[in-house]
């Protein structure tokens, strides 16, 4: 059973950070692509990141572009999502999602609907 859990979420004010983690269990991780998506109450989900299985070619929404960075470590079976320079306006529920099978454009990392497996989510919430 394939599962992925967030954790590193919290109450921050703006201007701080936060890393964010995602811990993937029940299929080989060198071969998921990883996504970030974010969802505040009474919007869409909205993507966040996203970085190939390799590695290479991190992608990011225009509204997080020089703050926050994705990565993945393959030891620890885990993606990250560093958050710098935190705003109001980035306070939503933020998940993972992972993808297995091939794509054919990166720009299909940035839809959800590409994804085949979700996390739960985890909460941040940035203050003024």
């Amino acid at each position: 059973q394939v599962q992925l859990v967030e954790s590193g979420g919290g109450l921050v004010q703006a201007g701080d950070s936060l890393r964010l983690s995602c811990v993937l269990s029940g299929r080989t991780f060198n071969n998921a692509d990883m996504g970030w998506f974010r969802q505040a109450p009474g919007k869409e989900r909205e993507f966040v990141a996203a970085i190939r299985w390799s590695g290479g070619n991190p992608g990011y929404g225009d509204s997080v572009k020089g703050r926050f960075t994705i990565s993945r470590d393959s030891a620890k079976n885990t993606a990250y999502l560093q958050m710098n320079n935190l705003k109001p306006e980035d306070t939503a529920v933020y998940y993972c999602a992972a993808r297995f099978s091939p794509i054919f454009s990166i720009r299909m990392l940035a839809n959800e609907d590409s994804y085949d497996y979700w996390g739960q989510g985890t909460q941040v919430t940035v203050s003024s």
